[in-house]
């Protein structure tokens, strides 16, 4: 039974972690553009998003991906295996991991003042956590090695579809 709380407790805490880290890019866009801004818009709308850079960061997207490893931690203890779909959702996690932590030295670059990536580039950064969340959503669903061979072709697919629609969405925001 202890399980099934753990699990419960594992998901809430993934969906804010992922709430946060779609939350976070889209920051870190609106922090870029406002660079392109005249002064005073620039300094006042930079500082507002600094602030809410940081109150998300620490207050809810870090919070939740320490306890989305440690609710994940115990349901792996719990659950006494490791299936073979598992160790495939495992290594999509560690790289949703590395995702977190790439995000965090665009944090703290951004609290710096330092703008290294345009809003172009962060869009596309945006949308690696989507891939992330599928192919994670996916195989904890499916539990299936060729359900994945047909989630990695989705994947690839999903990804151009996306980065087509990214350019598309610039091209008409250049029009404007």
């Amino acid at each position: 039974m202890s399980y099934f709380y753990v699990k419960a407790l594992h998901i809430i805490f993934v969906v804010t972690w992922f709430a946060g880290l779609f939350y976070i890019v889209r920051l870190f866009i609106y922090y870029a553009e406002a660079a392109e801004k005249p002064e005073p818009e620039k300094s006042i709308l930079q500082k507002q998003f600094s602030i809410m850079q940081k109150r998300l960061w620490y207050g809810i997207t870090w919070p939740s991906a320490v306890l989305t490893l440690i609710f994940g931690l115990s349901m792996l203890y719990l659950y006494g295996s490791v299936p073979g779909w598992l160790v495939w959702k495992l290594s999509f996690v560690v790289g949703l991991y590395i995702y977190h932590f790439l995000c965090h030295a665009i944090f703290k670059q951004q609290q710096r003042g330092l703008i290294k990536y345009n809003s172009t580039q962060l869009r596309i950064w945006n949308e690696v956590a989507t891939l992330f969340l599928i192919s994670i959503v996916f195989l904890v669903v499916l539990k299936s090695s060729l359900s994945m061979l047909w989630g990695i072709i989705g994947l690839i697919l999903f990804s151009a579809i996306l980065m087509l629609a990214i350019r598309i969405y610039k091209r008409l925001r250049e029009k404007r």
